[in-house]
């Protein structure tokens, strides 16, 4: 039985992980910006990067449906399993959740998303300055949780690895090959 997760699910984590790291980055950064050229230029970096996100969290949902993941090791408690099950469910509703609440920020505030700058998106609402306020307070509140459930998710692996020296960390490494894909 196969334990590590394939080549495409290990590059769509880490590829999603990366570029999720770079867009929190950039949103606590440019949000604190004065109004300028550039903090127009990295919001809308910010927002095809999102989109980016959105699509690909679909092709990661499809993958995962399609490639079942390798089982958790026989170690682990059914709690355990239903806390790391309902870990990764909130994980992926996150990263559907913060991109299409930027999307709808942005339409109730009358900003279209253009995507890598020439795609330019339907806007999701009508402008509605109040909206746009809550959603992006929205935004904001989901990008705090994501990052709190990105630590849990992270120190859970780390605790496996090291305290309960099991493989959970290393099915996921990405330099680590499996022979099927």
């Amino acid at each position: 039985m196969n334990t590590h997760y394939t080549p495409t699910a290990k590059g769509l984590h880490w590829l999603m992980a990366l570029v999720i790291f770079g867009l929190l980055a950039l949103g606590f950064y440019m949000s604190d910006l004065p109004l300028s050229p550039e903090k127009l230029q990295l919001y809308s970096w910010h927002k095809w990067a999102g989109v980016s996100v959105f699509v690909l969290v679909w092709l990661r949902l499809v993958w995962r449906i399609t490639h079942r993941p390798p089982p958790y090791p026989t170690s682990m408690t059914a709690a355990q399993k239903t806390l790391a099950h309902a870990g990764h469910f909130a994980l992926y509703a996150l990263m559907i959740a913060i991109p299409l609440s930027g999307w709808l920020m942005s339409s109730a505030k009358g900003v279209q998303t253009v995507w890598f700058g020439v795609l330019p998106l339907p806007d999701l609402l009508g402008r509605d300055k109040a909206l746009g306020k809550q959603l992006a307070e929205l935004h904001w509140a989901l990008n705090i949780g994501l990052l709190v459930l990105v630590g849990v998710h992270a120190a859970a692996a780390l605790m496996h690895h090291v305290v309960r020296k099991d493989d959970i960390l290393c099915r996921m490494l990405p330099a680590r090959r499996n022979s099927t894909s």
